[in-house]
């Protein structure tokens, strides 16, 4: 009897272990021909730190493989939206990490319409035959938050979803150049959150 129950406690515990090692949305694993882009604005360019301390650039270090930065410093989604048939077509990557949305929540746009605008990014960038992580951007106000769309976005597309590491980076000053950029130690610590992020998403 006893034995009965030590063998259903083991299976238990291993199925909860490896329905675990599964969860999530996942990404094709990276290979020699990986091309990752970094779709974004200014948190994507790199403000706030010097030349080669943006998380595209530390990022590239941590892969071992370039990672092309295509951030615009003041973008908002809409403007995104239009520009990203463009640099798909220039670059054609196999991963893209999309981080936007920032500016339209600095200028208090439609929130809405933001949701749509990224929801339409990761269907073109699926349209292209490659993979999207999205990163969530905090509002800025009494006390930071990710606004929901993003998760939304996240959920709808089966996307892999960082919405931490920025809300941290920005509460702490320590780890900030400016109200809304984080300085070199901070784009380091983005880029190693979306490291991780890529490899706990490669699919198996």
């Amino acid at each position: 009897m006893h034995r009965n129950i030590f063998v259903i406690f083991i299976l238990f515990f291993y199925a909860v272990l490896f329905a675990g090692c599964d969860s999530g949305p996942k990404i094709t694993p990276l290979g020699q021909d990986t091309i990752v882009l970094a779709f974004g604005d200014s948190l994507t360019h790199g403000n706030g730190a010097s030349a080669g301390q943006s998380y595209p650039d530390v990022l590239a270090n941590l892969l071992g493989r370039p990672v092309i930065n295509a951030g615009v410093p003041g973008e908002i989604s809409a403007a995104g939206l239009k520009r990203l048939p463009g640099i798909l077509e220039r670059h054609n990557p196999t991963l893209v990490i999309l981080c936007h949305g920032g500016n339209d929540l600095l200028r208090r746009l439609d929130q809405e319409e933001t949701f749509r605008n990224l929801k339409a990014m990761v269907e073109l960038i699926r349209k292209r035959g490659a993979d999207v992580v999205l990163i969530g951007v905090p509002k800025l106000g009494f006390g930071l938050e990710i606004p929901k769309l993003y998760s939304s976005v996240a959920e709808e597309s089966a996307v892999p979803f960082e919405g931490d590491i920025l809300l941290d980076l920005l509460g702490d000053n320590s780890m900030k150049s400016d109200v809304i950029h984080p300085n070199a130690t901070g784009y380091r610590l983005m880029a190693e959150a979306i490291y991780e992020l890529i490899n706990k998403a490669q699919r198996k």
